[in-house]
């Protein structure tokens, strides 16, 4: 009888739980609909205090980590975002090693790090993390329309990275991997078939062609994405930048 009562307890428990924590993802996406981001991360934060191990909002904040932090001028501010977004990331592949949206987050994580990071061992660390996670990603799923775009962004800052700190990483730690401009473009294709309103990827495929010379392939990228529609509260500026560049193109 005892047993049978404890049973029913932890499926009630169980049972309201869930509920509890739908009810929350539900919140968040809300939040990130109204572009209230601030409100939607610590929607994710809550979530977690209640299912630490929940990959979707473990994921989630690392890339509301990201963005804001990508946002914030101050360089010790960005860095407290871009260590949280990373220990979210590393969080969300412990709670489900075979998700392949745990290692897209942690090939973004990794991403942002290497520009704040100023110690060339670590910053020739995550630019290899970057990349390993989002193969890791990709093996699990192909057609994992942003784990391409950070293959396709991986290829495309290795060949634009600075200079000094390129110097300093190939120079002291081994090398850089091999980086190719027709395969940013590859990937930056793929995350398109996969995800036609991204509009982050369309921008940066659009500077891939541009960077390739093939001005024609530039232009037309650049007039989808400023007619794309807007789903990220920084997909505005990542529009008026495209408008800009299209402008000067034309």
């Amino acid at each position: 009888m005892k047993i049978i009562f404890l049973f029913l307890f932890y499926f009630i428990s169980f049972s309201v739980l869930a509920q509890d924590v739908n009810l929350l993802l539900k919140e968040a996406d809300n939040f990130e609909r109204q572009f209230k981001e601030d409100d939607a991360l610590n929607k994710y934060k809550q979530i977690l205090l209640v299912d630490g191990n929940n990959v979707k909002s473990l994921v989630k904040a690392t890339e509301l980590s990201c963005s804001a932090g990508e946002r914030l001028l101050n360089k010790n501010d960005k860095r407290i975002y871009f260590e949280s977004a990373l220990a979210f990331s590393d969080r969300a592949i412990a709670a489900d090693s075979i998700n392949a949206d745990a290692f897209y987050a942690k090939s973004l994580a990794c991403n942002k790090m290497i520009a704040i990071e100023t110690e060339n061992k670590k910053v020739n660390t995550f630019i290899r993390d970057s990349k390993l996670n989002a193969d890791k990603a990709l093996k699990l799923n192909s057609n994992h329309a942003k784990a391409n775009f950070m293959e396709g962004k991986w290829h495309y800052e290795m060949i634009t990275l600075n200079w000094a700190k390129r110097f300093a990483v190939k120079t002291f730690y081994g090398g850089l991997p091999e980086a190719d401009l027709d395969k940013a473009i590859i990937y930056f294709e793929k995350c398109r078939t996969n995800d036609p309103y991204f509009v982050l990827n369309g921008l940066m495929l659009a500077k891939a062609y541009k960077l390739n010379n093939r001005p024609a392939q530039t232009i037309e990228i650049l007039k989808r994405v400023v007619k794309m529609p807007v789903r990220t509260f920084d997909d505005n500026a990542l529009k008026a930048e495209a408008q800009k560049l299209l402008q000067d193109l034309e």
